[in-house]
């Protein structure tokens, strides 16, 4: 009773005028922030002006229990109304954020840890000032919404019983004609809908399953393929380096999607008559990535532990396991197992599971160049400090490398190209092409100029690896994959998680093998031959080892 009267008191010393202006405000920012929260879509291509024509059940419901709860239940309820409606815009948001890079919904569970590799890839694209402005930009608007948010719900509490009273007629109003609406299934210009409580039961269902595919990956793990002794493995290609190239965002749209294949299919067909004129033989195929947009870890987790990583959680559970990793398996049947990875800048304690002999991160190489952006060396340097630092060395065991090229990397600014190979160096060659070319933030203004330099820096990709190969590719076999598609930005919504994947190879009877186990020859794969990433451990076992 005191609050009550005291908070008609205040209402009456404002005056009628002044109590009419902040009572429809007030009214005005619960009713169009709550219809925000709640039709707001959680795909970004789904927010069109035709996803905001529906009414949620929900909204009435609001109103009738702030206009008639009153005393301590009505501060619990507004407490407990500003913090679900802040938690259900805080998920819809990361889930469109989430779907634009990965094409996935956001997973409390899996994705907690992603926060960093985020800010990383984000702040490396458009700068760290401009990164840290618009997150805290961001935070600050979502923030300054629930707040006022808070204060306008505070503020209907207070309104005179009339108001009160009016309010509740309302909604009740809005009840009965979204029930009938339900009921005869009629059609209104606005479509009425609950979907607040699905929405969070979804989200609960996610974590659920994804708590109990981690229990299923568990038993994964356990179980693994009978393996040859180590000192028959893979002896098809005793004494010859195997080199295992991950070409980054080199998806089945770079060479199918006709904005790209003007570019791409002349690159490879190039390639394969050069390849040709110095005795490489070539096959390919589609191979299904876990992943898509980023997070290229799970596609190299797949591929060489032979296990299905789609997700950090299941990535995180193998780095613990003992489950040999292809790399681990080479090193025991007498190869020098080694990575080169230019994108490693800092620690890097996964690198324990994979067994290699030998790491050369991003400093390991002595690059002295200017750095291309968020890509720290273009691709030609990667590749000639391998052949300096591993390949050229005497004597020495041959070689399973694993190499991470990276200038295909958003933000896919400056655009390198190929010099010659004897003008390398210490890179400082490369510092007029790093200087050079629009910044992230140019191209990112504008879809073309993203899609444009995307398809360019892999056809520099692909030039540098043909060149490489034909130069020093010597004996060795040469395993050339794509990590994953792009984002959606660059593909569209609908593109495949396929990626190409070329074997090459001066020994024809080990082409013709690959050829057996359903690769087309030369280097377009085809329809039909797609296999999933985390086969090609199995497969590269089989055909590289006689038996």
């Amino acid at each position: 009773m005191r609050s009550d009267s005291r908070a008609s008191t205040i209402a009456d010393q404002e005056g009628p005028g002044r109590r009419g202006l902040g009572g429809l405000a007030a009214w005005t920012m619960v009713l169009l922030t709550s219809f925000l929260v709640l039709t707001l879509p959680d795909h970004p291509d789904a927010i069109t002006p035709a996803a905001f024509l529906r009414l949620p059940l929900e909204l009435p419901i609001l109103i009738l229990l702030l206009a008639m709860v009153r005393g301590p239940a009505n501060m619990a309820l507004r407490l407990a109304v500003t913090m679900l409606a802040g938690l259900i815009l805080s998920l819809k948001l990361a889930d469109i954020a989430v779907q634009t890079a990965f094409q996935r919904p956001f997973n409390p569970y899996l994705d907690a840890k992603m926060v960093i590799d985020g800010w990383n890839l984000f702040s490396g694209t458009v700068g760290v000032t401009v990164a840290g402005l618009i997150i805290l930009t961001s935070i600050l608007l979502v923030a300054a919404l629930l707040t006022l948010y808070a204060i306008a719900m505070k503020r209907i509490s207070r309104s005179a019983p009339y108001v009160r009273g009016g309010a509740a007629f309302a909604a009740g109003l809005l009840i009965c004609i979204g029930a009938a609406s339900l009921a005869t299934h009629r059609a209104l210009p606005l479509q009425w809908e609950a979907g607040m409580a699905p929405n969070l039961v979804n989200r609960v269902t996610l974590v659920a399953h994804s708590v109990a595919d981690m229990a299923e990956f568990e038993a994964e793990i356990l179980q693994d393929r009978p393996l040859p002794p180590p000192d028959t493995l893979f002896n098809a290609v005793k004494g010859r380096d195997v080199i295992l190239i991950f070409i980054e965002s080199y998806g089945r749209s770079a060479i199918e999607d006709p904005a790209y294949a003007p570019t791409i299919k002349p690159r490879l067909a190039r390639l394969e008559q050069a390849f040709a004129a110095e005795g490489f033989s070539a096959a390919s195929r589609w191979v299904t990535s876990p992943t898509v947009g980023g997070l290229s870890w799970l596609a190299h987790g797949s591929l060489l532990s032979g296990l299905w990583i789609n997700n950090q959680a299941r990535y995180d559970r193998l780095m613990i396991s003992e489950r040999p990793s292809l790399n681990r398996l080479f090193s025991q049947a007498g190869w020098r197992s080694v990575a080169v990875m230019p994108a490693i800048t800092m620690a890097w304690p996964e690198a324990d599971y994979f067994g290699y002999d030998q790491v050369l991160a991003a400093r390991d190489l002595n690059y002295r160049g200017k750095p291309f952006n968020w890509v720290t060396m273009p691709d030609q340097y990667t590749l000639s400090a391998f052949e300096k630092q591993v390949r050229a060395v005497d004597p020495r065991k041959p070689v399973m490398a694993e190499i991470a090229l990276i200038s295909s990397h958003a933000p896919w600014t400056p655009v390198p190209s190929l010099i010659d190979w004897h003008s390398v160096g210490d890179g400082t060659s490369f510092n007029d092409q790093a200087a050079a070319g629009p910044s992230p933030q140019d191209v990112w203004a504008q879809n073309d100029r993203v899609r444009n330099h995307y398809i360019r820096t892999i056809d520099y990709s692909l030039e540098t690896l043909g060149s490489y190969i034909t130069n020093f590719g010597k004996d060795a076999l040469f395993i050339l994959i794509g990590d994953h598609q792009p984002a959606a930005l660059v593909t569209g919504p609908d593109a495949s998680r396929d990626v190409p994947l070329h074997i090459v190879t001066r020994d024809a009877a080990l082409a013709a093998r690959f050829q057996a186990q359903g690769f087309v020859s030369g280097l377009t794969p085809q329809d039909g031959t797609q296999m999933s990433m985390s086969s090609l451990r199995s497969l590269l076992i089989d055909t590289l080892t006689d038996g």
